[in-house]
């Protein structure tokens, strides 16, 4: 409590120092730091600086950019951000397909236990644990490629 007493006055303080001149700081008998506008009677207390650092100037544009390296000119980068949309757009495309193609296969799968499919140039049926095993595999590509 008495921490949070010596910080409020020390913000009021140094709030007010703006406005008024000197600020003091000395220590009590009991070790207490204190601050204040007039040094207290008796007690050794020593001046503290108030004042607000000066600004430094920002360095000129012209000296910055000359530090900079080299860029492409701007058509260029805007040639390039192009062709990346295209392949992004085209890798959605992409991936959208696939995820209709296998969420039409899962539901074949789960909505028809009879399933027949060409195996190694054989056309046969699908044992309950191959369709459960591909049901299985379906939905976990899904869950990797499509959410």
């Amino acid at each position: 409590m008495h921490r949070m007493i010596l910080a409020g006055s020390l913000l009021l303080v140094l709030s007010a120092s703006a406005l008024a001149g000197q600020v003091y700081k000395w220590v009590d008998a009991q070790g207490v730091t204190h601050f204040g506008a007039q040094p207290p009677d008796g007690q050794a207390a020593t001046s503290v600086n108030t004042s607000a650092p000066k600004p430094q100037p920002l360095p000129k544009l012209d000296s910055e950019m000359s530090d900079l390296p080299e860029t492409q000119p701007v058509g260029d980068q805007k040639a390039i951000d192009e062709k990346v949309k295209a392949e992004v757009a085209s890798q959605e495309a992409e991936r959208r397909t696939y995820c209709e193609n296998v969420r039409t296969n899962l539901a074949q799968l789960q909505n028809n236990p009879r399933i027949r499919m060409d195996i190694n140039g054989e056309v046969r049926r699908l044992t309950e644990e191959e369709r459960q095993s591909r049901i299985q595999e379906a939905q976990k590509a899904i869950d990797e490629n499509c959410n």
